[in-house]
C-alpha cells in the first residue's frame, strides 16, 4: 500500500506540475529518494540506459570499480543460456554438486555433495534464491572447474564491451578480485536480453517450488513496481545492496542499475525512482521537448557537486589497484530488441518443463552455427508462443547446422509449423528418432 502511494504521489506531483505551468519545476523533476545515499558513501553507482537506443539517460560513477555481489550470477546465466541455445546441455541435464559447490556460504539451495538437481531447477535457484552453490556446480559443470569458467566469464565479459569487469568466482561472494561497474552491469543485463531472449523470462519469476518448498525471488521490485521483471540483486557487506533492474512502461524499455545502497528499501527507492524519472524523460522527449541531457533531470545540483569528487576518483572503499575507462560501450552492445515480459514455462511436480515432447520443429539449414542460432532467436522472437517452451537447438547434421527447436509435443510441433508457414516462413515437423 505504501509503495502504491509512493508511485501515485510522484505521479501525481509530475502530471499537476505539467497541466498547470508546461514544465516541471526542477525540484519536482529530480529524484526524490537520491538523498537517503549518504554523499560520501565510496559504494554508491547507478546508471540509467534506453534499452533500445542504448542512450545513458543518467550516470552517477558509471565507471567507477565496485563489487558486483550476486549480480554476478547474470553473467553465470548468460553462459549458461549459451551453452542451452548451442545444444550442449538440456534443461533435463543433471547439474551434480561437487565437494566444493556444496561447501558455499548462504544463501544455498544445501544440497549435499554427490546430489544433484536439473539444469532448470538450478537456472531457476539462481535467478530467484540466488544461491550461491548452484551457481558453482553450473560453473563446474559448463567449465570444468570454478577458477576456469570464472575465465570464461571475464573473456566474455570483454567481448560484450564490459572493459572494467574481472570476475573471480561464479556467485558473487566476497573477492577483491571480483569487480565491475554500472555501466558494465547495465552492458550485461542487456546482452542477456538481446541475446537470449527466449530465456530472459526465468528473471521474471516470482517463485518456484523445490522438493516441497516454496522459494521466493529476492528481487521484491518484481511485484512491488509496475512494469518491472528482471533482473537481479546483490548484497555483501563489501558491496552494499546491489540491484540490477529493467522495466517496460508505453512500450519502452530501460535498464536500472543502483549499487552500494545502504538498505535493501532505499536500494529499491532509489531504482524505482530512477526508473519512473527515466520514463517521464521519454514521455516528455515524445511530446516535443528537447531534452539532450538527462543528467540535470534526476538529481539535486548539490548532491551532484557533492559527489563528483569521489566520482572522478573511483573509489571501492578498498584502494583497490584499478585503472578506470570512462568510455561508452561499443556500438556493438548498444543495438536490443524490446523484450517483453513471458510468463515461465509450467513445472510438473519434479520442477521438469512439461513441455517435455520428443518432437522437433526445423526452421532451417545452415552453413554455420552463428547463422542456425540467428535464425531461432528470430523464430523465437517472432513466434515467441509457439516455441517458447522449447529448446532451440543449432545441430550439426551432416555439413550442415540445422535450426530446430526440439522437446515438444507432437500437437504442439504441428501447430507451431501451421503458424510459420501462415507468415511465409518455412518448416518441418520431425517425428521421435527411431532405432
Amino acid at each position: 500500500m505504501i509503495q502504491h502511494a509512493r508511485r501515485l504521489l510522484l505521479s501525481f506531483g509530475l502530471a499537476f506540475a505539467m497541466a498547470i505551468g508546461g514544465a516541471v519545476p526542477a525540484a519536482m523533476a529530480q529524484v526524490p529518494y537520491l538523498s537517503l545515499i549518504p554523499q560520501d558513501s565510496s559504494k554508491y553507482a547507478s546508471i540509467v540506459v534506453d534499452a533500445k537506443t542504448g542512450e545513458v539517460l543518467y550516470a552517477k560513477r558509471a565507471d567507477a570499480p565496485r563489487y558486483p555481489a550476486s549480480i554476478t550470477k547474470v553473467m553465470t546465466l548468460y553462459l549458461t543460456f549459451e551453452a542451452l541455445s548451442a545444444g550442449r546441455i538440456s534443461l533435463d541435464d543433471r547439474v551434480v554438486f561437487s565437494p566444493h559447490a556444496a561447501a558455499q556460504a548462504p544463501t544455498k539451495l544445501g544440497i549435499r555433495a554427490g546430489d544433484s538437481i536439473s539444469v532448470l531447477e538450478a537456472i531457476q535457484a539462481m535467478c530467484t534464491l540466488s544461491a550461491n552453490d548452484a551457481s558453482v556446480a553450473m560453473a563446474e559443470k559448463l567449465g570444468g572447474t570454478e577458477q576456469r569458467f570464472a575465465a570464461l566469464m571475464t573473456l566474455r565479459a570483454q567481448e560484450l564491451g564490459m572493459t572494467n569487469t574481472n570476475f573471480a568466482n561464479a556467485n558473487g561472494l566476497p573477492n577483491t578480485r571480483n569487480l565491475s561497474t554500472a555501466r558494465d552491469i547495465a552492458i550485461l543485463s542487456r546482452a542477456a536480453m538481446r541475446d537470449y531472449p527466449q530465456y530472459y523470462r526465468f528473471f521474471s519469476q516470482v517463485s518456484f517450488e523445490f522438493r516441497g518448498r516454496t522459494i521466493t525471488n529476492h528481487n521484491h521490485m518484481l511485484s512491488n513496481t509496475p512494469g518491472v521483471d528482471g533482473l537481479k540483486t546483490g548484497f555483501t557487506n563489501a558491496s552494499g545492496f546491489n540491484i540490477a533492474i529493467s522495466g517496460v512502461k508505453d512500450g519502452r524499455r530501460l535498464i536500472v542499475v543502483v549499487l552500494g545502497g545502504p538498505t535493501r528499501i532505499t536500494r529499491d527507492r532509489v531504482a524505482e525512482s530512477l526508473l519512473l524519472t527515466g520514463f517521464d524523460v521519454i514521455r516528455r522527449r515524445n511530446l516535443g521537448e528537447d531534452i539532450k541531457v538527462a543528467q540535470n533531470f534526476f538529481e539535486p545540483p548539490q548532491l551532484a557537486a557533492a559527489t563528483e569528487p569521489q566520482m572522478a576518483q573511483g573509489d571501492t572503499g578498498d584502494s583497490l589497484p584499478v585503472r578506470l575507462a570512462s568510455s561508452p560501450p561499443p556500438a556493438r552492445a548498444s543495438q536490443i530488441q524490446i523484450v517483453e515480459p513471458k510468463s515461465v514455462p509450467k513445472l510438473s511436480g519434479k520442477g521438469k518443463a512439461q513441455a517435455g515432447g520428443r518432437w522437433t520443429v526445423q526452421v532451417g539449414s545452415f552453413n554455420s552455427r552463428a547463422d542456425a542460432r540467428e535464425q531461432l532467436s528470430l523464430i523465437g522472437k517472432r513466434f515467441g508462443k509457439h516455441v517458447d517452451d522449447a529448446r532451440a537447438v543449432a545441430e550439426k547434421d551432416g555439413g550442415k547446422y540445422r535450426a530446430r527447436f526440439q522437446g515438444m509435443t507432437e500437437q504442439d510441433a504441428r501447430d507451431a509449423c501451421k503458424a510459420l508457414k501462415a507468415k511465409k516462413q518455412p518448416c518441418v515437423v520431425m517425428g521421435p528418432a527411431r532405432g
